[in-house]
């Protein structure tokens, strides 16, 4: 079979490869050049700056108006909890959908999907009047508490993960499971000693997913937080620019680059369990 590749179609991918690079890097060097500009400000702004500054990353961790450190931390907190609670919470759901056999499964799995055809942002208000009521009685889970973002993070995303971890879950050969139960293996250490390290592909998947989206969602953020110091980071962000639309682009821009930091570092933890099926495909011989 000939696998002879002509020399313009090379030239071809090589391009096409590099343009999608470009595209991709020039938002993130555009961000980089405005945080370092002093002008602090998107008229006229360079892609190189002709004079390099940290007057923008300064202000950032010196006003007292806008704590950025405060929100930093308050969206890494959220959103840890929230992907860990969630992945959890995930985790115990898909496993009955996926290896038993109980009465309401099926509509079960439907009803998750159903939910899961709305939009989050369709509940807002319903939202906020439950946790209004809610702080009557418990006031730590109320409006403008970071437990009932939370909540809401973790509720949201909960359907759309079972049916991704169900799927998972379902590739696993059961042939693994009648071994251990031949071994005298409980439900539970099959689950906790099998299932889940065959899982940590998709464990990671739903993880930085879940991260993602609780650490860059604004709209409920900013419908149930209204204290300064409890806003997350993306709500903060948003008040350099409203208050001044023209004259704060620098100081936004050093707040992006520094609050894409966390989401980075969680990608290089990550990685290497970012990869599909590399346990289960060789969890069974033969």
């Amino acid at each position: 079979m000939n696998n002879y590749t002509p020399t313009w179609m090379k030239i071809l991918k090589h391009a096409v490869i590099w343009l999608t690079i470009v595209f991709c890097m020039f938002p993130i060097l555009w961000a980089l050049s405005a945080s370092f500009n002093p002008a602090n400000t998107l008229v006229g702004q360079p892609l190189i700056p002709e004079e390099i500054s940290f007057s923008n990353y300064e202000t950032l961790f010196t006003s007292q108006q806008h704590p950025f450190a405060t929100w930093l931390f308050n969206s890494v907190k959220i959103a840890l909890i929230a992907s860990f609670g969630s992945v959890a919470l995930t985790t115990l759901a898909a496993y009955p959908f996926s290896r038993f056999n109980f009465w309401g499964r099926r509509n079960g799995l439907f009803m998750i999907l159903l939910v899961q055809v709305f939009p989050q942002m369709l509940a807002m208000v319903a939202l906020y009047l439950l946790f209004l009521n809610v702080q009557t009685i418990f006031p730590a889970i109320g409006i403008n508490t970071h437990p009932a973002v939370i909540i809401t993070y973790m509720g949201g995303a909960i359907g759309v993960n079972t049916w991704l971890m169900k799927g998972y879950m379902d590739t696993i050969p059961r042939s693994i499971e009648d071994a251990a139960f031949i071994d005298g293996a409980s439900g539970f250490q099959i689950f906790y000693r099998i299932i889940l390290p065959l899982s940590k592909p998709i464990l990671g998947v739903l993880f930085v997913i879940q991260f993602i989206a609780s650490y860059s969602e604004y709209v409920l953020a900013r419908v149930l937080l209204n204290s300064t110091d409890r806003l997350t980071l993306a709500v903060g962000l948003h008040l350099f620019v409203a208050e001044d639309y023209g004259g704060r682009w620098g100081v936004f821009s050093a707040a992006a680059m520094l609050g894409a930091i966390p989401i980075i570092i969680l990608f290089m933890l990550v990685q290497d369990h970012i990869v599909t099926g590399f346990l289960s495909g060789g969890g069974v011989k033969g």
